[in-house]
């Protein structure tokens, strides 16, 4: 690992470093902020719509769940040209590093870094670009001369990595970073991977985002193609994602910016700040299985280290945000991986991908702080649309009809797994201090 060397490392009898979070920030499809999207979330409301055209690239049926604001109206003008993932993760930033209380250029900001996950960068500036470039090309003599002429920052906003670069310039963040692009588990591997490098010594402090932006015409046509999209419900439209639901079809593509700051409890605690919950494992695997079939031991070898690196047992978890996609081989895969881990007695589990769609990239650092929410609360979200529990998924716990109360929930446990074979699972517990911050604001 890169960047500076290590110091401050607590000695091995004193345990690991600890992590916390002291910062959250969303703008996903269920609301404009980490409190709104959880409420929805609760009340199993779903922002699943259909997809306007020409968006559904004259596709029938295509569903959407787009993000409940426009980002751009979260920024300041000099944004606007922005990619909308990169939008969507500046917004979901400076609401993160605002709860947290970071002012931008921090005396330690060579030990501050950013970590950012995200499935494929730059969608809605490709799109455009690819659009604008053809059809200029089918027009008069005139019209074809322009088609090559291009923004000259068209390759920067492209880029994987430029909502990375933009918040640690915009907030003179000096520290180790990175893009990762593991698809449906890019942001949580950001975060698993900021937790290794605050607890490796080679960090204090790191602000995790996730982000993903693809409701474009090229991506839908390319999304249809798996055979992976939810069948639309001909009567009520908004419901026809159901994860573990014997009528499952597939998964709803969504967008989404989210953040977090993790920062040692020490440094936490120097500056005052509120410990809204600790980031305690995280387990990383690959499957070496197949491109697109998930792998049960791929998935239990992940939940297993997140829970070995917590210092966690099985039962200590009392809420799993499923990785829970609705597909078939998807949803049979999880669950058989959940009962090899936990046993016939796991704990309460729910997909919230049923109201807010599949954010791929963003999916993640969404997932991970509606679980650190319901942690806080003692309210568990529930899986929407799920009247028919598949038999074939086992003796899950499954959240149905109205969110649960479990005021004595004590750690969550969110999984991710990404086409490719490669899967991450993070743990989070009650703050050190034990307290829940006043649970969630």
């Amino acid at each position: 690992m890169g960047g500076a060397a290590p110091r401050d490392r607590a000695p091995d009898r004193a345990g690991p470093i600890r992590v916390v979070v002291t910062g959250m920030g969303m703008v996903s499809p269920l609301g404009p902020d980490v409190a709104g999207s959880f409420e929805a979330a609760l009340a199993g409301r779903s922002a699943v719509r259909a997809a306007p055209e020409p968006m559904a690239a004259g596709l029938p049926g295509m569903l959407v769940a787009p993000a409940a604001v426009d980002p751009a109206r979260l920024l300041d003008a000099a944004d606007a040209g922005l990619d909308r993932a990169t939008q969507l993760a500046l917004a979901a930033a400076a609401q993160a590093l605002g709860e947290a209380g970071i002012q931008p250029d921090p005396p330690d900001s060579e030990r501050f870094g950013v970590f950012f996950g995200i499935g494929f960068g730059g969608a809605c500036t490709l799109d455009a670009m690819y659009a604008r470039y053809h059809g200029l090309l089918q027009g008069d003599a005139a019209a074809r001369r322009r088609a090559t002429v291009m923004h000259p920052l068209t390759v920067p906003r492209l880029m994987a990595n430029a909502a990375q670069g933009l918040v640690s310039m915009r907030y003179g963040l000096r520290g180790m970073g990175n893009t990762y692009s593991v698809a449906c588990a890019s942001s949580a591997v950001a975060a698993g991977e900021a937790l290794r490098a605050i607890r490796g010594g080679y960090l204090d402090a790191a602000v995790v985002l996730g982000a993903e932006a693809m409701l474009t015409p090229g991506a839908m046509v390319a999304w249809n193609a798996l055979r992976v999209l939810a069948r639309p419900d001909p009567d009520h439209p908004a419901s026809s994602c159901r994860p573990f639901d014997r009528r499952r079809s597939g998964f709803v593509l969504g967008e989404a910016g989210a953040a977090l700051v993790l920062e040692t409890e020490a440094r936490a605690g120097a500056r005052g700040a509120r410990e809204l919950a600790e980031l305690a494992g995280y387990g990383a695997s690959s499957d070496a299985h197949h491109l697109t079939a998930p792998s049960v031991s791929g998935q239990v070898a992940a939940m297993r280290q997140a829970l070995e690196q917590a210092g966690l047992e099985p039962a200590d978890i009392g809420y799993l945000n499923a990785h829970g996609t609705g597909t078939d081989l998807g949803d049979l895969a999880e669950a058989r991986a959940v009962v090899e881990v936990f046993g016939s007695r796991g704990p309460a589990l729910s997909s919230t991908k049923a109201v807010h769609g599949h954010l791929i990239g963003a999916g993640g650092a969404v997932e991970l702080i509606l679980a650190i929410q319901a942690l806080r609360s003692g309210r568990l979200p529930p899986s929407a649309h799920l009247d028919q529990p598949d038999p074939r998924c086992g003796a899950l716990d499954l959240i149905l009809g109205s969110a649960r109360e479990a005021p004595g929930t004590r750690a969550v446990m969110s999984n991710s797994f990404a086409f490719g074979g490669s899967n991450a699972s993070l743990v989070a517990r009650r703050a050190p201090s034990g307290l829940l911050a006043g649970g969630p604001a």
